[in-house]
């Protein structure tokens, strides 16, 4: 199993998404990324989602990309606010890690990580040391 830290670097390649810094949120169950715009569209019978979202914090570079709709579903934040997110499915490449996780997908404009990592993604994979940041190093980068 690896460690992360309490930040962590990962890549959502099929979102076409090669970097982006994670919140390890172990009070979270479900992952989440920020998007500032969605849009609902049919693509040969199924729904899909045009997604809008600033990958870095401190940018307004725009990125758009698309992803089938996974589910949706009922989700409290932090501050005990329910709304109802879209749920995407995509795959996460972290360190060693590269699988599918479920991403909610919801307004993270004013927090500082522009992505949440939550348990079910960590669940057997990692264990989580408080005290470090970036253990996986950066995707692409060469030690």
């Amino acid at each position: 199993m690896d460690t992360l830290g309490w930040r962590e670097w990962g890549a959502l390649p099929e979102l076409g998404i090669s970097a982006i810094k994670m919140k390890v949120d172990t009070g979270a169950r479900t992952s989440c990324l920020h998007a500032f715009r969605l849009e609902p569209f049919s693509n040969q019978g199924e729904e899909w989602l045009r997604i809008w979202l600033h990958p870095e914090q401190h940018s307004d570079r725009e990125l758009v990309c698309e992803a089938k709709i996974h589910d949706q579903r009922e989700v409290t934040d932090s501050g005990g606010h329910t709304e109802m997110r879209y749920v995407i499915l995509t795959r996460l490449h972290a360190g060693n890690f590269d699988a599918p996780v479920e991403l909610t997908l919801t307004n993270r404009d004013t927090m500082k990580f522009r992505m949440l990592l939550g348990r079910q993604a960590m669940r057997g994979h990692f264990v989580v040391d408080p005290d470090k940041s970036y253990l996986l190093g950066q995707p692409g980068a060469t030690a």
